[in-house]
């Protein structure tokens, strides 16, 4: 590997392990096994490395999901068995990479104060919204509908984002896969009587 994925291992290691808030540039450095100044030849700041690498940790996750959930299921599977297994594989991430997926709450809280955090974040963001749609309704990123984007991708995107915080900090009254589908179902239901 070159200076610039080793930063970028580096710095998904020290995610890991110590969180946005608590990783130094000293610490990605170390990890990395390369001089700080590489940092900012690189990327040009320690958030945007920082960035850089929790977006390639999601787009990771994100065809592990999709590989891991279509790899699970019959392929006579109903539509409902489909989003509780995708749902069942996120919980499970949530546990196995419970990290990680506090430095993407703590990267938050930063872009808030960051600019570039934000640009950065906000096209994250972007590309989950449509990743997720596309998943969800089935069709290549490329033929989606950018009111399917607006719509499916950034509802899925909120339940995503809200169910992680509850397994973050209640895991024990957090809801299950087959909460949420019946709690879709039921509040469909309402809606459309």
């Amino acid at each position: 590997m070159g200076n610039r994925e080793d930063l970028l291992a580096g710095a998904l290691e020290c995610l890991k392990e110590k969180g946005w808030a608590r990783t130094t540039v000293r610490d990605i450095a170390a990890a990395a096994g390369v001089n700080h100044a590489a940092i900012g030849y690189h990327f040009g700041s320690r958030e945007a490395l920082l960035t850089a690498a929790f977006v390639q940790a999601m787009d990771e996750w994100g065809g592990e999901m999709a590989g891991a959930v279509l790899a699970s299921l019959d392929p006579d599977a109903t539509p409902r068995e489909r989003y509780e297994a995708f749902w069942r594989k996120a919980i499970e991430s949530y546990g196995a990479h419970r990290r990680l997926w506090l430095a993407s709450v703590e990267a938050a809280v930063e872009a808030e104060h960051n600019p570039k955090v934000r640009e950065l974040m906000v096209a994250a963001l972007r590309e989950g919204r449509s990743g997720l749609a596309a998943g969800l309704v089935g069709v290549p990123e490329s033929e989606l509908d950018e009111k399917d984007v607006r719509s499916i991708g950034s509802l899925q995107l909120a339940l995503m984002s809200g169910v992680l915080v509850q397994w973050i900090l209640d895991p024990e009254n957090a809801p299950t896969a087959e909460n949420l589908t019946d709690a879709l179902l039921s509040l469909s239901g309402r809606l459309t009587s």
